[in-house]
């Protein structure tokens, strides 16, 4: 058991997590999972991988119906929480190549806890549809519709890549200078015109509570935001790139916390979606 855990933790982790959007929870499947798995007898198992992803699954199915009614009384926007992937500060380390973007994480709010396992297993575990019907108990071809069906909600169209456009740390380093220098004409240069800038405080920092849309009033929260948090913490803030989720993200520092945990999205060379994660129940893991 002991080598299975050491085997299989890191890619259990992995699965769980996304199919929760939290750290917390999906170490706690893991646990739980081999702590049933122990009398479960796996040496006798030709595919203890399988077997250990079928009750990982069930286990985040059963989470889900309870985490949606949490979510209809959680205050303001709800993101996923954020996790630092260099695998020494995760006390379950995640498998790097079978991670999806921050970004394809808050679509996957979209869609039923069945399309998301589906989706998951599909385009982040590289499982096949044969694997995925057994994990299920399903018919391959409802699974195939699942997926068509995660896929239309999520607006991918069949032929698109999941893949997510890759944000380059210098360019980053130009949108927090725009901001530290309070450069508006800059600022709205990086912008999409039908920019989104979504924040989580859920109830316990300031946050808006509906995303902010279209380039002139996300550069006006954003600049504003920024000089808010500096004046509140007499401009003991510091920005900082860091490895999160797999990319390039940010974490707004003081001398004493961390503040906010920033992802950016990219389309084409300018800044799509921003989410920021302030809710400092979700902000542990980095």
């Amino acid at each position: 058991m002991d080598e299975l855990y050491h085997q299989y933790k890191a890619l259990l982790f992995t699965l769980a997590y996304q199919l929760t959007g939290s750290a917390e929870d999906a170490e706690d499947v893991v646990q739980d999972v081999f702590f049933k798995a122990y009398h479960a007898h796996l040496e006798r198992l030709e595919e203890p991988k399988a077997y250990l992803c079928k009750m990982v699954t069930n286990r985040c199915l059963d989470l889900q119906k309870s985490a949606r009614k949490r979510r209809e009384v959680y205050v303001g926007s709800w993101l996923p929480e954020p996790i630092q992937t260099p695998e020494a500060t995760l006390e379950m380390t995640v498998v790097r190549s079978d991670l999806l973007s921050y970004a394809m994480l808050v679509l996957l709010e979209r869609l039923t806890p069945t399309e998301r396992v589906v989706f998951v297993l599909r385009e982040a575990m590289d499982f096949n549809y044969s694997e995925i019907a057994e994990l299920l108990g399903k018919r391959e071809a409802n699974c195939r519709k699942l997926m068509s069906r995660a896929r239309s909600k999520m607006e991918i169209s069949e032929e698109e890549t999941v893949m997510a456009e890759a944000v380059d740390s210098k360019w980053v380093s130009r949108f927090l200078t725009s901001l530290e220098e309070g450069n508006v004409n800059h600022l709205l240069s990086l912008l999409t015109e039908d920019v989104m800038f979504v924040a989580d405080g859920g109830g316990k920092a300031t946050a808006f509570r509906h995303p902010v849309q279209m380039r002139d009033r996300v550069a006006r929260v954003l600049l504003k935001g920024f000089e808010d948090t500096a004046f509140n913490f007499q401009e003991k803030v510091h920005f900082e790139i860091v490895p999160l989720n797999g990319e390039t993200g940010i974490l707004i520092r003081t001398e004493d916390e961390i503040v906010a945990a920033i992802f950016i999205q990219p389309r084409r060379g300018k800044i799509a979606r921003i989410y920021a994660v302030r809710n400092p129940d979700k902000l542990t893991r980095v």
